[in-house]
């Protein structure tokens, strides 16, 4: 069955597409860091009993992320899991999503029964027709962010409304400074976390909501016990508990994504960017795509408007390798 759906990180797709065996791309298509956090080995009673609740990994989530305190965090199987179950938990009414944003928020808010509507995130003030909004931020794939004085006012005038805020901060730890997390002891405002993207582990399917405790108690009890697995929450407890990994990693990201950007500055397009990815919005969105993947280098191209979302190489040899891929696919446009 096809998604109706469409993300990044699909590369057996593009290996059958193009022709080329899976091992020979080179995979751009996500803004997973490419420099994933170096995981200790995994203590055989992670695999044989069951997650305990009781275990801190709660604590230390809401310390790394400074959330009020543990009643503030839930963690789940992934921020998908929440993104598919908090529309069903909230009171339906309509919701404002950007109409270029992370592509799951507006089926899951439909399938609720809630109504979608297109948000402007460049206004001041929300319509008042709007219960709900969801905020990406910064924004996968365009890279726009929203301060947080005014997703703060935005978040006012939705609670006197009845409704909510989403405030999806998967690309934020990279300028942790500019987080919600500390205030979600407001009523009604929700802030979404995934380790994935800048310690990238993706593949242990862990992520948090940090909001009220009467809305986490309600979204726990829709998603039902034992939501991350013992060797994630082994994993991410390493992670957040790496102070020295993480200030490197953030001066090194820096560093990667100002060479993306002069990279692609250098071909003289628009470029937009966040420390772990970078996005173009050109009408020659289409074929620089496909002509990238025949050289077997994968990108995430997006129809409208017509735009690429590019990650970062992991080694010297891989930047070499996207620079003059690059370089030939633009001679052949």
């Amino acid at each position: 069955m096809t998604r109706s759906v469409q993300h990044g990180g699909n590369l057996h797709e593009a290996a059958r597409r193009y022709a080329i065996p899976y091992e020979a791309w080179l995979d751009l298509s996500t803004g997973i860091n490419p420099h994933g956090y170096p995981v200790p080995p995994v203590p055989a009673d992670a695999w044989r009993r069951l997650p305990d609740s009781g275990d801190g990994f709660t604590e230390r989530a809401a310390r790394y992320y400074g959330a009020p305190d543990a009643s503030h965090v839930l963690p789940v199987a992934g921020s998908q899991a929440a993104i598919r179950m908090l529309p069903r938990v909230l009171g339906r009414g309509t919701v404002g999503i950007a109409p270029l944003t992370y592509g799951e928020y507006a089926p899951a808010f439909a399938r609720a029964g809630h109504r979608v509507t297109t948000l402007d995130i460049a206004r001041s003030t929300l319509p008042d027709d709007i219960t709900h909004a969801v905020v990406v931020n910064p924004n996968n794939p365009t890279a726009e962010h929203v301060s947080a004085s005014l997703l703060l006012q935005w978040h006012e005038a939705l609670r006197a409304r009845g409704g909510t805020l989403i405030v999806d901060e998967a690309f934020a730890d990279s300028m942790p400074a500019r987080s919600l997390a500390a205030c979600t002891d407001r009523e009604g405002l929700v802030v979404l976390r995934s380790p994935g993207k800048f310690f990238g582990l993706a593949g242990v399917r862990a992520g948090f909501v940090l909001g009220c405790p009467r809305l986490l108690e309600a979204l726990d009890e829709a998603l039902g016990a034992w939501t991350v697995s013992g060797p994630a929450r082994h994993a991410v407890s390493a992670a957040f508990a790496d102070t020295t990994w993480q200030q490197a990693m953030r001066e090194r990201l820096t560093q990667d994504s100002a060479r993306l950007v002069a990279l692609l500055d250098s071909q003289e397009f628009d470029v937009h960017a966040t420390p772990l990815f970078a996005w173009i919005a050109d009408p020659r969105a289409e074929q620089l795509h496909r002509a990238l993947a025949q050289q077997g280098v994968w990108t995430r191209f997006f129809l409208e408007p017509a735009s690429v979302r590019f990650g970062l190489p992991a080694t010297e040899a891989q930047w070499l390798r996207f620079e003059e891929s690059l370089r030939t696919s633009m001679a052949a446009l």
